[in-house]
């Protein structure tokens, strides 16, 4: 297939394009590498020219933090909304976008407000679509992994509260298995969440990262949440994960249950192992095939 993939030079997008051009797939990728500024195309007739000659388009720009060069409303709902317009009239009927867990109904952050909009968008538009709302990500490459992999070496790991926050993080491989199956699957119109088959709580999963880096156990520090989301002000100019919203969605926390995925994939999302932290999604696949 001819596959528009927007976003191509994230880690979301990277890996993606790797596993599809290995099955043969013909990727034509759109990023701010590639000179597409995102925000001067929320209008469908800047999509349809990219779109000659294309079977399916996958959507999967992501940013996390909010910049007056890179905000929320033209990048996650302005302009993929003109581009799933575009391929409704361009009758491209393979479309499939990148959501995140908790852009719902629920949905409070500025972040999974503008992703629901583009998801309700594109079901109003295309009742053929895709669209997959993944957890926490973690796999080579991936910014958050890196982030978190780097505070679990610390000698002193702070801990946001008690660090019983609940996660489900999933590796690259079940996102883009997901999506690969998108492309074939005779059963279109799904929303589906991609999550680990596993629920850990923040410390749990901090320790896991510093025994997959051969770190014994460490020694921890509860921080009070009101003095991290005080810190969060200033650090949030530092690190783009550092962001208000960020804690206040980790807080919350996002869980859904990994059948239904599980049913699409014909597998249980993969287990977790050590090795799959500094694994990418082409290496995490061909690993679980020996």
């Amino acid at each position: 297939m001819n596959i528009l993939l927007t976003g191509a030079s994230g880690f979301i997008g990277r890996n993606i394009a790797a596993v599809l051009s290995q099955a043969g797939h013909r990727i034509v990728p759109l990023s701010r590498q590639t000179g597409i500024d995102f925000r001067h195309t929320t209008a469908p007739a800047n999509w349809l020219p990219s779109l000659r000659g294309i079977d399916a388009v996958i959507n999967s720009v992501g940013i996390i933090r909010e910049t007056r060069q890179q905000p929320f409303a033209p990048l996650h709902r302005d302009a993929p909304i003109a581009l799933f317009t575009a391929c409704a009239d361009a009758g491209i009927r393979r479309v499939i976008q990148i959501s995140a867990l908790g852009a719902d109904e629920t949905a409070f952050s500025a972040y999974h407000l503008s992703k629901r909009a583009a998801d309700e968008a594109l079901r109003a538009l295309d009742p053929d679509s895709f669209i997959l709302r993944p957890s926490l990500i973690y796999g080579r490459g991936g910014g958050s992994a890196e982030f978190f992999l780097r505070l679990a070496s610390w000698p002193v790991i702070p801990l946001i509260g008690d660090g019983q926050q609940a996660l489900q993080p999933v590796h690259i491989a079940d996102v883009v298995a997901c999506v690969r199956r998108c492309l074939d699957s005779p059963a279109p119109g799904q929303t589906i969440d991609i999550v680990g088959n596993k629920t850990v709580t923040f410390a749990a999963w901090l320790e896991r990262m510093r025994a997959a880096q051969g770190l014994g156990p460490g020694c921890t520090l509860p921080i009070p949440i009101h003095w991290v989301m005080s810190a969060f002000q200033y650090l949030r100019h530092v690190h783009p994960l550092c962001q208000p919203d960020n804690l206040r969605m980790l807080l919350k926390g996002y869980h859904a249950d990994p059948a239904p995925l599980a049913d699409f994939l014909g597998r249980a999302p993969l287990d977790f192992s050590p090795e799959f932290f500094f694994l990418d999604a082409q290496e995490a696949l061909s690993w679980t095939t020996r």
